[in-house]
């Protein structure tokens, strides 16, 4: 695929039989050549147009990289290759410790240029690379980002792609990698026109949103550059290192050769091209492990980097919490958690409850396509927080001692960890669903979100999406950070990362080097070489004898939640909590 020229005005239209465009107030006639319609003559950052289709209304261009009046609003041409840009020599993804957040809700300007000040914040926590929420523009002034309909344009709400640059390079001289989460799936419904310039979406196959972005009917073709140009954009052009592919289940296709693997085949010639490695990350609910196999290994391989593993979150919130009704119903147990934590996938082709159905397929501990950090691990993310009926997190309501212990778990584990913004202080902040649509959409947005938890037997109120308080509930407190409670949530998290990088065993990706046992029905023992990671959900006395797992000799506390002891060879819990342990062999 050839680099794009921002100095050229154009746009793929089969449908109409004229298209203008409308160029700083001046209406100009394009030129057709092969359903392109091009401008023939250069354009500059700062000048705003919009295409007008069979002598129609303006609307955005749909390779628009700055709506500055949102959705509905004119284009402004934009160069991200205009300036020079800082060194940055890559980083591979793998087994690092990323980060979500959102940019909105990440601080109190919800911009960019405010996000960065607290960047030192998260490489003294240990993170390694920060996972961005959508940002491509959306209705309104507030949105989760996946209602994004101009996927080219940065959200004009946090500055505009220039801030965004300012953002990722700011990252990059820190150290730290950059992941933007992408929707190639579905489009929002509000400002949505992309169906009037040509066959974007596909009849023939269905989705939750809809008809399917047209991935394999007539004209796929074209569609399938656009998205491809979308990521080439933010790989190459934006300097990112990754992006995290919403819902790829989702992404029907039934071409000889799958999107997700024709994105691998290309990500990997950019990465030629950019000189550091590129990794793509799968948000995938199929369970197999043929998604993060590289083209052509095995039948159905998609060539993903990673991919999240939401059976791992299931395992350790309902484990810790409690809750098993939905789709946490086949979770809870310990020995359910031990086989998420040594395989990543619960559901690997037995039964599924939820489904109804025999769902997945398993992971081969000794697997020579795929590893431990080919998975992507979490207690808390946007979904798993604020797809929650009030958006309230693990710690919310509950013992902090769960959070830890889950915590210890997940980050000292064999996967790829993620934190969610504000988890490492046990934020007191909630992250419901929010969004801004138009007079049109809005009420029913709001109904549906309440007959939605109406049906699951939900008696509270909802968080209406639409009310501007929504948004501003989620919006991390910072200064909390300080007070008793957050501090020492935040010592424990620094502590468990630090531990990571100081013992290459709790780095190491090999799962058939993972042994997990349970003592009892509330407590899991993880061994890693020769540390043991043990937490418990007890509310009573619990006593691990630490040398049935390690052996026996002299044993040294790494880290401890303040209940857990260590005497001789005994560990003794007075409440749920977590203790790192290490063997000291000759």
């Amino acid at each position: 695929m050839t680099p794009r020229d921002y100095g050229q005005i154009s746009v793929w239209a089969p449908k109409p039989s004229r298209v203008d465009v409308i160029l700083d107030g001046e209406r100009i006639p394009l030129t057709h050549d092969a359903d392109w319609w091009v401008l023939d003559r250069r354009v500059h950052p700062g000048q705003r147009y919009a295409f007008s289709l069979d002598g129609g209304d303006p609307l955005p261009d749909p390779r628009s990289l700055l709506q500055p009046e949102g959705v509905h609003g004119p284009s402004e041409v934009f160069d991200p290759t205009a300036s020079p840009r800082p060194p940055w020599t890559g980083m591979d993804l793998r087994g690092k410790v990323l980060y979500e957040l959102h940019v909105g809700a990440f601080t109190s300007e919800g911009t960019f240029d405010a996000a960065i000040e607290h960047l030192d914040s998260l490489v003294g926590l240990g993170v390694e690379a920060v996972e961005v929420m959508p940002v491509a523009q959306t209705p309104g002034f507030r949105n989760w980002g996946y209602d994004g309909v101009d996927l080219f344009a940065t959200n004009a709400n946090y500055g505009g792609p220039a801030a965004f640059l300012r953002f990722i390079d700011a990252a990059h001289e820190r150290g730290l990698g950059v992941v933007l989460d992408v929707v190639y799936n579905h489009l929002g419904p509000e400002g949505n026109y992309l169906a009037q310039f040509g066959p974007y979406f596909n009849p023939a196959h269905e989705t939750p949103w809809g008809e399917a972005v047209n991935l394999d009917g007539e004209h796929a073709r074209p569609v399938r550059d656009f998205l491809l140009a979308n990521a080439r954009q933010w790989l190459v052009d934006f300097g990112m290192d990754g992006l995290r592919l919403d819902a790829v289940h989702a992404l029907t296709d039934d071409s000889p050769e799958h999107f997700l693997a024709e994105l691998s085949r290309n990500a990997a010639l950019w990465s030629e091209e950019t000189g550091w490695p590129l990794t793509l990350i799968a948000e995938s609910d199929v369970n197999q492990p043929a998604t993060v196999s590289p083209v052509g290994s095995v039948p159905g391989a998609r060539g993903m980097g990673m991919q999240w593993a939401d059976d791992v979150h299931h395992a350790l919130h309902a484990f810790f919490t409690g809750e098993t009704q939905g789709y946490y119903v086949d979770f809870g147990s310990a020995e359910v958690l031990a086989k998420a934590l040594t395989r990543a996938f619960v559901h690997d082709g037995g039964w599924s409850t939820f489904r109804e159905k025999p769902w997945g397929a398993p992971v081969d501990p000794r697997g020579e396509h795929y590893d431990g950090h080919s998975f992507v691990v979490f207690i808390q993310d946007h979904d798993q927080v604020g797809n929650r009926a009030v958006g309230d997190r693990v710690n919310h309501g509950a013992n902090d001692g769960f959070q830890a212990a889950a915590a210890a778990l997940y980050l000292l584990g064999p996967f790829t960890p993620m934190l969610f913004m504000g988890e490492e202080w046990a934020t007191s902040t909630p992250f419901p669903y929010f969004c801004d649509m138009g007079p049109d959409l809005a009420p029913l947005v709001t109904r549906g979100r309440r007959e939605e938890f109406a049906d699951t037997g939900w008696a509270g109120d909802i968080p209406d999406p639409e009310d501007p308080e929504t948004f501003e509930s989620a919006k991390l407190r910072w200064d909390e950070r300080e007070d008793d409670g957050h501090t020492r949530m935040l010592a424990w998290y620094r502590t468990l990362l630090r531990l990571r990088t100081e013992y290459p065993e709790l780095r190491s990706p090999d799962l058939s080097l993972v042994e997990v046992t349970c003592p009892d029905d509330d407590t899991v023992v993880m061994v890693r070489g020769s540390l043991a990671v043990i937490s418990t959900r007890a509310t009573d006395t619990v006593e691990v004898d630490v040398a049935k797992v390690l052996g026996p000799g002299g044993l040294e506390n790494l880290a401890s939640w303040d209940t857990a002891e260590l005497e001789d060879t005994l560990v003794a819990f007075d409440g749920p909590g977590a203790v790192v342990i290490r063997a000291r062999r000759a």
